[in-house]
């Protein structure tokens, strides 16, 4: 079965040096999850021959900006394009509105069905189950409501291969009530805004330096850390790399157009 993470956009706040903004795309036995969708992330579905069409499941961490400006024009081109495929949009509960005034005022109708599914902000939920695999939400520590994921493959009977799982950290400041969500999993995505000379910066701004991304991997026991979320200040990305490495061996980049099997 088809375990797969493509990096669509890496960059924090605003888009630098080649890097988009936040967008990620699972790929689950051919089930397609959109998180996050920054402004542009259309644009990388198509250079990197993805179909926007094919995808299932929209997940929102939050409503930053450089996390859903995108989403409006994703929706509109999957709309005029002819899309019947009903579409499931999980969101903290003000996205819901907003795209009903844009969708308002632009006097556009969805041709397809999009199912809102609020996401809660206070608790983590199991919020798809299917035969196959389980997706779960649950708090980040941000400025405003955020949610991290974690993607779980069910065991089915007599399979020898044990089960394989992700789990995704956007924006989050440093903190160990994650660790419950996420031990163990095969591959972690967390954001690392910021080194650690910043730290101060970090701490104010509810993001996370590279060493301390490295430091919840670790805790955590997973195999494999992806850094992403870069801030526009870091043109050349392997300090954050070395700082990372130092914690945590097998750190990886995030970078535009990479997938990842796991």
């Amino acid at each position: 079965m088809t375990f797969s993470l493509t990096v669509l956009g890496s960059s924090a706040a605003i888009p630098a040096y080649n890097r988009n903004l936040s967008a990620h795309l699972v790929n689950l036995n051919e089930r397609f999850f959109l998180i996050d969708c920054g402004e542009g992330t259309q644009f990388q579905l198509r250079k990197y021959h993805l179909s926007f069409q094919r995808i299932r499941y929209i997940l929102i961490s939050h409503l930053h900006g450089d996390h859903f400006f995108g989403l409006i024009g994703l929706l509109n081109s999957m709309h005029l394009l002819g899309r019947r495929t009903e579409l499931h949009l999980f969101a903290h509960s003000p996205l819901q509105e907003i795209l009903e005034v844009q969708m308002e005022a632009s006097q556009t109708r969805l041709l397809f069905p999009l199912v809102f599914h609020p996401l809660r902000s206070d608790q983590a939920e199991l919020i798809i189950d299917d035969p196959e695999y389980i997706v779960q939400s649950f708090p980040l520590k941000h400025s405003i409501p955020a949610s991290g994921f974690v993607f779980r493959e069910k065991k089915p009977p007599r399979r020898i291969p044990d089960p394989r799982s992700f789990a995704h950290c956007s924006d989050t400041g440093f903190t160990d009530s994650i660790l419950p969500f996420i031990q163990q999993v095969d591959l972690l995505y967390h954001e690392a805004t910021f080194m650690q000379n910043l730290a101060e910066v970090a701490a104010e701004k509810l993001h996370s330096t590279a060493a301390e991304a490295a430091t919840i991997a670790l805790q955590a026991r997973v195999k494999k850390l992806i850094l992403g979320h870069y801030s526009a200040r870091y043109e050349d990305l392997t300090p954050l790399l070395e700082e990372a490495r130092k914690v945590f061996s097998e750190t990886y980049l995030a970078e535009e157009g990479v997938c990842i099997d796991l």
